[in-house]
């Protein structure tokens, strides 16, 4: 019975060991590692395999490959008042995860938070023509504003773009008419160019044709080369104008 008794007290502080006197932890390659050491942090990990008593230590692990931000359907006002619906995409990654794991309780909300603000002060400051046009001036700018927020909260942001741009209803269908207007006019002024340049050269070939009148027949008797199945009928007198010469006499 003491036999029995000893080895299921020796089962039980083995289970005991295992479960709460040593823990295997182990960090991948894309993974880094914060260790606790009874509530305090003790130092940053590499990837690889660690052994540690639960009771006193924490090892946190935590991805460390680059993420995405997206935010889509942003509604943000604009300097003249027209309602826009913004999306753009984010990406970044964590460069200093001790930074990022405290100093703040979520850094990828934080960031987004950051992001959102900055958007909203790049669009409210400009007009609606101003932001069609220079989508990629904007991106440039709101990257340039949560860089510096990003590196305070020990991440590196590697790009943010302005993907789409979306307005009303009813301003879809007034920028439409706006566009089609647009080309309509750079059509009117397309062909008004055409026939000026025309109008041009038929005037300098006239002034041509009078200072050196011999350039007509000949410009004529090109025209009448470069024909096909077509008659061309030119330095013919009038009929009452041609004298019929007499007949010769006919002699018995």
């Amino acid at each position: 019975m003491k036999t029995l008794i000893s080895i299921a007290v020796l089962i039980g502080l083995l289970y005991a060991l295992v479960k709460y006197g040593i823990r295997r932890t182990t960090i991948l390659d894309y993974e880094r590692g914060l260790r606790y050491v009874k509530g305090k942090f003790n130092n940053l990990l590499e990837p690889g395999l660690y052994w540690h008593s639960p009771l006193s230590t924490v090892i946190h692990t935590v991805d460390v490959r680059p993420r995405f931000i997206s935010i889509t359907g942003q509604e943000i006002l604009s300097s003249d008042g027209v309602t826009l619906k913004i999306s753009f995409a984010a990406r970044y990654e964590i460069a200093d995860l001790v930074a990022a794991t405290h100093q703040s309780q979520n850094f990828e909300q934080a960031l987004y938070l950051e992001l959102q603000l900055a958007l909203r002060e790049i669009v409210s400051a400009a007009d609606i023509d101003t932001v069609l046009q220079s989508r990629s001036e904007f991106s440039r700018k709101l990257s340039e504003l949560t860089e510096g927020k990003a590196r305070a909260l020990g991440l590196k942001l590697i790009s943010a773009q302005i993907k789409d741009i979306t307005f009303p209803g009813k301003l879809k269908e007034v920028f439409a008419q706006v566009v089609t207007a647009r080309k309509e006019g750079l059509a009117i002024l397309e062909r008004a160019r055409g026939e000026t340049a025309a109008l041009r050269n038929l005037a300098n070939a006239a002034k041509l044709i009078e200072a050196n009148p011999q350039l007509l027949p000949l410009r004529l008797v090109q025209s009448l080369g470069q024909s096909s199945g077509n008659s061309l009928v030119f330095g013919m007198p009038p009929a009452a104008s041609i004298v019929t010469p007499p007949k010769p006499p006919i002699h018995d």
